[in-house]
């Protein structure tokens, strides 16, 4: 069989090799679709916390998964990054890109990230083939989120300490039609694992 090289678009000495061991493949070896869940909503409202019940749960029914948390990342991959907004594209570009590759590798891949904006969440659907990417809206109210604020974050917002805080003075944009909408400010964790493994069944990405 002969392989094509692929020509990368901006270098043409970078060429991207095509492997005979395919996505399908490890795919099939799994037993399920590989997919990217995609956690959004404001800081708070529960992302990494529903992302790892979720995931505790797919390991319990046998399957393979790798949960990408946004404070992780912020150790390694994107330790060099700041918080201005050319950077926190740069952190949702970087992840978007690990992610497609993890996908590839046949996992189903969570990640918890406030992506607050539209355009930056837009961007990863794009890497992926049509159904891979599964936006997940954790939809907690403001006020909810503020009341729990786990890391303090929000204390501080308020009182000047952090600037372009998302939800206080830098916008949050609510996804328009995520494949999954959350309610999490009034339902309970184990309700919002279901309602995911629900959609994954219904989609086929697991049996």
């Amino acid at each position: 069989m002969t392989i094509t090289p692929q020509v990368h678009d901006d270098n043409e000495n970078i060429v991207w090799h095509r492997h005979t061991v395919t996505k399908a493949l490890r795919a099939e070896q799994k037993q399920q679709k590989p997919c990217v869940l995609w956690f959004t909503g404001l800081s708070g409202a529960g992302k990494s916390t529903v992302a790892g019940a979720l995931e505790n749960k797919l390991a319990e029914l046998g399957h393979h998964t790798y949960l990408l948390d946004g404070d992780n990342v912020r150790h390694g991959l994107c330790r060099d990054l700041g918080f201005s907004s050319e950077d926190c594209r740069e952190n949702i570009r970087r992840i978007g890109e690990v992610a497609t590759l993890m996908a590839d590798a046949g996992l189903i891949v969570l990640s918890a990230f406030i992506s607050p904006h539209r355009e930056e969440r837009q961007l990863v659907r794009d890497l992926l083939p049509d159904g891979e990417f599964i936006e997940v809206f954790v939809d907690t109210p403001l006020v909810e989120c503020e009341k729990r604020d786990p890391k303090g974050l929000y204390k501080k917002a308020r009182a000047g300490e952090i600037k372009q805080f998302t939800g206080i003075d830098s916008e949050y944009q609510s996804p328009l039609s995520p494949e999954i909408h959350l309610a999490a400010g009034s339902h309970a964790i184990e309700e919002l694992v279901a309602q995911c493994i629900e959609h994954l069944k219904s989609q086929q990405i697991i049996s």
